[in-house]
């Protein structure tokens, strides 16, 4: 199931760069699994997450003896009465004993920033996820609305060519004829801005999928949602566990901890073992120049202790417990703005499902007026204008409803995302 899926973005992707001007047909989950593999925030915030892994083993290099090798040649030209080189090696092996817990908190401080970056990740795809589902169904909300609007105008032209052709006959008044153009140069104004719309939603959704400029996505199908109460204390547990901005803060305190026991590092004392070997070439003689080779080793352990530093260690100390107030205090900030979140979102869903439920008495009403205007149409009682005007105000009605589901559908993934996917 997996592998045919993606096999179908592939293959839209190929019909996408054989035809920039081509139309393609995208389902919704289709055009996030797009969006979560090319979105250039993502994989932004991926090397991120991969350059904080690479900082892991950084600091854990400390763990291990550091082998240092130098070597140096040089040549006395003029000093004796011949030339003569010298050259001389040093290989020096030290091995950190004690460097007052640095070590290992450097260590654990880069696993909670590598945890942060996953942290941050994981929001960017929240926000991205968010943003394509909004960007998609306004997409198909705005083609609703310009066939609304296509079909208003070709209702008020034949109202025009009605009321022409009674002018024609004088049955109807000249002013009747003015009101109904000015109707008619505003309703192409709106069907030119809800064109805009549509365009204007491709362009969003053609930025969040970076898809070309050019490409025309088609959404499948229409908005699909099954109205449900949900219950906040749940939700609101649900976020605490799940968004991922608690996890961040949560671990920048833990990450704030640590970088204090690094900063008082600096002001303890550090021992290291060391073992070197030198090995130089040597000249000997007063009469002649004879040369052989001298070499040593020295094994040692050395003791350091910054004794005073112009109190540089204790301001980086107090630096690091700021970082850990403010941690603390962001921490139960986002706590706050998340529950404000989750609240809007819920009091949104809410009224959205009002809004389905009256939306669809409408329309019940309209369908039975339709229907009733379509019998009497038949029966030769009122004319194919007035059955028109049915049509329209059903159509209108209907239309309302897509507007309720679709505030319904924006109003569930702010609800999804405030807690937390």
């Amino acid at each position: 199931m997996i592998k045919t899926f993606f096999i179908s973005i592939v293959f839209i992707m190929a019909s996408f760069s054989s035809s920039p001007a081509q139309e393609v047909l995208l389902t919704l989950d289709e055009a996030t699994a797009l969006a979560l593999r090319d979105n250039r925030d993502i994989l932004l915030k991926t090397e991120d997450v991969q350059k904080a892994k690479l900082r892991i083993a950084e600091a854990k290099a400390a763990l291990f003896p550091n082998l240092t090798f130098t070597g140096s040649w040089t040549n006395t030209m003029g000093y004796y009465n011949k030339d003569l080189a010298q050259a001389s090696t040093q290989t020096t092996l030290k091995q950190y004993l004690y460097r007052g817990g640095k070590t290992l908190n450097s260590i654990q401080y880069n696993e909670y920033a590598a945890a942060i970056a996953a942290a941050i990740l994981d929001k960017t795809k929240l926000e991205i996820i968010q943003s394509v589902k909004k960007a998609f169904y306004t997409l198909i909300l705005a083609q609703h609305y310009a066939d609304l609007n296509q079909g208003i105008l070709a209702n008020t032209q034949e109202h025009l060519d009605y009321l022409q052709a009674r002018f024609q006959s004088g049955q109807a008044s000249e002013s009747e004829i003015f009101n109904i153009k000015s109707s008619l140069s505003s309703i192409k104004q709106a069907y030119g801005v809800s064109l805009s719309q549509v365009d204007s939603a491709q362009e969003l959704l053609n930025n969040l999928l970076y898809l070309d400029k050019e490409a025309r996505v088609k959404p499948a199908g229409d908005f699909n949602y099954e109205p449900k109460d949900v219950a906040y204390d749940e939700a609101f547990l649900k976020a605490m566990r799940q968004r991922p901005e608690i996890r961040q803060y949560e671990l920048q305190e833990k990450s704030a901890q640590k970088y204090i026991e690094i900063a008082k590092a600096d002001n303890r004392p550090s021992i290291y073992a060391s073992w070197d070997y030198y090995s130089r070439s040597h000249s000997i003689g007063s009469t002649g120049n004879t040369r052989n080779w001298n070499d040593h080793n020295i094994i040692g352990v050395t003791f350091s202790w910054p004794i005073f530093d112009g109190w540089a260690a204790k301001a980086k100390v107090e630096q690091a417990v700021v970082d850990l107030k403010e941690a603390v205090l962001t921490r139960e900030k986002t706590i706050r703005d998340i529950g404000l979140e989750l609240k809007n979102s819920y009091f949104s869903l809410q009224n959205a499902i009002n809004k389905i439920k009256a939306a669809e008495q409408d329309v019940q009403v309209y369908k039975n007026n339709l229907s009733e205007i379509r019998k009497k149409y038949q029966d030769g009682i009122v004319s194919s204008l007035d059955l028109q005007d049915a049509m329209l105000k059903y159509n209108i009605s209907f239309f309302n409803k897509t507007q309720a589901g679709f505030d319904y559908l924006i109003a569930r993934v702010n609800f999804d995302k405030a807690t937390g996917g």
